[in-house]
């Protein structure tokens, strides 16, 4: 954990609890947990690099990302491994020192392409036991902030 450059974000089920809300007008509204945005900060502020990737698309996440300052939103993503290495590539980094947290199956490939896979405790069972590590909260409740406290506690070499 504690040689991470990279932290990749799922956002629907990670960043929010997965539901989805209609406005009367059909637009598709998401609910953010400011605790994790908190941590996605103090992450970044180490100097662990931050991205989100989502299958769906989204002003409201392109808005949130945007004021957390991560520039890296790859939205409408039907391959999560392609986007991670063309990242990795871009970043001369290897996916190995990438993290990633996740909470549903279509995110298994990503999970074993990173070095340290993440569930959130309300995944799918098949994504919590491909994963390194499981945090004790759900998506949107607070589950990113709990990585990004794990991560920089062994970037501190404090358990």
């Amino acid at each position: 954990m504690a040689k991470i450059k990279l932290l990749v974000l799922d956002v629907d089920g990670v960043l929010t609890d997965g539901r989805l809300y209609f406005s009367g007008r059909g637009e598709a509204l998401k609910v953010f947990n400011v605790r994790d945005g908190r941590g996605i900060k103090l992450i970044m502020g180490s100097g662990v690099e931050v991205a989100a990737f989502s299958g769906r698309r989204s002003s409201a996440v392109a808005a949130r990302m945007r004021e957390l300052g991560i520039s890296r939103l790859v939205q409408g993503c039907g391959d999560k491994v392609a986007a991670l290495l063309r990242l990795t590539k871009r970043l001369n980094i290897t996916p190995l020192s990438c993290a990633c947290i996740v909470d549903d199956t279509p995110d298994l490939p990503l999970m074993s392409a990173v070095g340290f896979a993440a569930a959130v405790a309300d995944a799918h069972p098949l994504v919590k036991s491909a994963a390194h590590w499981v945090a004790k909260a759900s998506g949107g409740r607070g589950a990113v902030r709990e990585l990004c406290d794990a991560l920089l506690r062994a970037r501190a070499g404090i358990r």
